[in-house]
């Protein structure tokens, strides 16, 4: 296999891909070889632009629109991608939305619109697609993000559906490893998109990259292309797995500047603990 395409021949349905990360991540694949199914909500400009840049990598490219609120229309979305690949040897559970709110202030809407979108739909949608993904011993790659591990004000509902997402891949994962299907979840952290760049200008958006461990912010790139390596047999034998393409965020122990202070404070500028 040519080692700059590594999902040639795969099938891959793509949700969310209109937009940001899930636009790259189905892009990606195109580039590596695969046929794809770009799902989109609203975005229709997006997945269809995206389609035509599919295409013109020398792959079968599609855009489909489902609204992630209504399970119907996700079973829909199943048949009609299942149908236009041929078979389905990739899901990429993508689409998700969020909102920033005060714990006290979200509503029930609110809280049952974040949990259908982001992870009722992606349940159903893997559910319909399961007897396509058992004949081609395929590939499951749920998006969540380090709101699933970390906790920061105002995400209350979104870090409860990320959190479902780690722990119902990591069932799921082992409810069909044996029967030859494989599950993982990929966490980014800050990677700046349209969206951001409109709700805090390019500027503010960019400037996030300072306070991560590596000095810059990610981009859909970086994210696609770890989404693409765990589509591919590369990955054969990661299994159940939530794998962080962060930058350091995670890793980083906030408060580690007063650590900092105190072991200092006994020895002077300059102890390493340990040496």
């Amino acid at each position: 296999m040519n080692a700059g395409r590594k999902l040639t021949g795969k099938r891959a349905l793509v949700t969310g891909a209109g937009t940001g990360i899930g636009r790259e991540i189905g892009l990606e694949f195109a580039r590596q070889g695969a046929a794809v199914a770009f799902h989109y909500g609203r975005s229709a400009d997006g997945a269809l632009s995206a389609v035509r840049e599919a295409r013109d990598a020398g792959v079968r490219a599609e855009a489909f629109q489902a609204d992630f609120n209504q399970v119907e229309e996700v079973r829909k979305l199943a048949r009609a991608a299942e149908e236009f690949l041929g078979g389905v040897d990739v899901l990429v559970n993508n689409a998700g939305i969020t909102f920033n709110r005060v714990f006290e202030n979200v509503t029930p809407e609110q809280f049952d619109t974040l949990f259908h979108v982001n992870i009722r739909a992606q349940f159903f949608l893997t559910q319909a697609l399961l007897p396509a993904l058992l004949a081609s011993r395929g590939a499951i790659v749920n998006m969540t993000s380090v709101h699933a591990l970390l906790g920061r004000q105002g995400h209350s509902v979104y870090a409860g559906t990320k959190g479902a997402i780690v722990a119902y891949t990591r069932e799921l994962a082992v409810e069909l490893a044996p029967r030859g299907v494989r599950v993982n979840a990929l966490a980014p952290g800050a990677v700046p998109v349209d969206s951001h760049r409109e709700l805090f200008g390019a500027e503010a958006a960019n400037e996030i990259g300072k306070g991560i461990p590596c000095g810059f912010a990610g981009t859909p790139l970086d994210i696609a292309k770890v989404a693409a390596f765990l589509a591919s047999d590369d990955a054969r034998y990661i299994v159940g797995q939530t794998i962080i393409a962060d930058g350091g965020t995670s890793a980083w122990m906030s408060f580690d500047q007063g650590f900092k202070d105190l072991w200092e404070a006994p020895f002077g500028r300059g102890y390493v603990p340990g040496v």
